[in-house]
């Protein structure tokens, strides 16, 4: 079977639009004509810009978003019921004209407002299928409304705030999506001679996911002044990328990138890969093989993901100042701090996910790994049970 699928993506940070591009390459190499669309943009322009300013402020000023979060959107408050009725009375319009102008057999939403928009359309079109995939540990309000024929998440967790608002929904544990490229990844011998990194020297990834929040140029002159070799990837931050590239020019160990589609070759010479504990890259780490030294910095659904991870294993976690930085680092290379547990790579996701779609009629050809990928990066017992396949009701 093959089909049209919609992609319902944000602009908030990169997390979303990488989630995105994985289930495009599953889709695509099942057959399947794909397009995305922004749901943000769906608000319309002057709302869709307005609601991503008021999102960035909220999040500059972690406690009030925190009691958003906590408060609100996970328990389903009457701000949160309202906040929806709002995204939704302005993005409904607009993805029923999309879908009326280019029908799909499938919507997936990877946006908490695209989901909560689809699944109000259900009844116009009620052999169009919808799902949800979210990756956050807790999934808030505003992700679950009847009309969701599946909601794909990675965590019993996760499956537990969905049931919170609809018991009898039909939800399904999967791994994290990950790329093909992650599970392809050089070995860190060959990833450093590419990017002329010493051989036996200690070296950190530290990559910004697009919110700002890590002090990335400070933080990479210390560690480079204290002996480590920094990759630092700036993304879409272009002032912090001018930084980094300034203060290169007078310390070699430091090596400064944009937005790049290099970073498994980058996480492979890493030896420590210092972001944000967004669940894409700490999934992609995890593939690769890498430790995660997380940042404690956002707040919301970001503290209880934070948690999570750390639960897993392989992971630790750091202030998000420029000396809380530096001592963690130098105190992961010194071997001062206790070591991580073994890291716990995903399994393949994509034999998950065939067989989670496959329960509403979704038929997917679920493509081989490269198995020597498969074989260096994931032991067959390596993955926590709970997120053992997909596991649903």
């Amino acid at each position: 079977m093959s089909g049209d699928a919609v992609l319902l993506a944000g602009s908030f940070g990169l997390g979303h639009e990488m989630m995105a591009r994985g289930c495009v390459e599953l889709l695509e190499q099942s057959g399947w004509r794909t397009r995305r669309l922004d749901s943000m943009a769906l608000l319309g322009r002057a709302a869709g810009a307005a609601g991503e300013r008021l999102f960035n402020r909220l999040l500059g000023v972690p406690g009030i978003y925190d009691g958003l979060h906590f408060a609100h959107l996970r328990t389903g408050s009457r701000l949160a019921d309202l906040m929806d009725r709002a995204a939704t009375g302005k993005a409904v319009p607009a993805l029923r004209a999309e879908l009326e102008r280019q029908p799909a057999d499938l919507v997936l939403s990877v946006f908490a407002t695209g989901a909560s928009a689809a699944a109000r359309l259900k009844a116009e079109a009620p052999a169009r299928r919808n799902v949800v995939l979210c990756t956050d540990v807790a999934v808030h309000r505003m992700w679950v409304a009847p009309g969701t024929d599946l909601f794909l998440v990675t965590s019993v967790a996760a499956e537990e705030s969905v049931r919170r608002y609809l018991p009898h929904a039909r939800v399904a544990v999967v791994p994290p999506p990950v790329r093909a490229s992650f599970y392809a990844a050089p070995s860190q011998e060959q990833a450093r001679a590419a990017l002329g990194v010493p051989a036996d020297g200690f070296c950190i990834l530290m990559i910004d996911s697009g919110w700002g929040f890590c002090p990335i140029p400070e933080s990479a002159a210390s560690l480079a002044d204290a002996g480590v070799d920094v990759l630092a990837v700036a993304g879409r931050q272009q002032v912090a990328e001018r930084q980094l590239r300034k203060l290169a020019a007078s310390r070699p160990r430091i090596r400064p990138f944009g937005f790049t589609d290099r970073v498994p070759e980058l996480m492979a010479a890493a030896d420590v890969v210092l972001a944000l504990p967004g669940a894409v890259t700490c999934s992609e780490t995890r593939v690769v093989g890498r430790e995660l030294l997380m940042l404690d910095v956002m707040p919301g659904h970001g503290r209880d993901n934070l948690q999570h991870e750390l639960e897993l294993g392989g992971a630790h976690v750091c202030r998000p100042t420029v000396s809380g930085i530096t001592a963690r680092v130098l105190a992961l290379r010194d071997g001062a701090a206790r070591p991580a547990a073994r890291p716990s790579p995903p399994p393949p996701w994509e034999p998950a996910y065939a067989a989670a779609l496959r329960q509403i009629g979704i038929e997917l050809a679920a493509p081989a790994r490269l198995e020597t990928a498969i074989s260096q990066h994931i032991p067959s017992d390596a993955y926590v049970p709970a997120t053992r396949g997909a596991r649903s009701r």
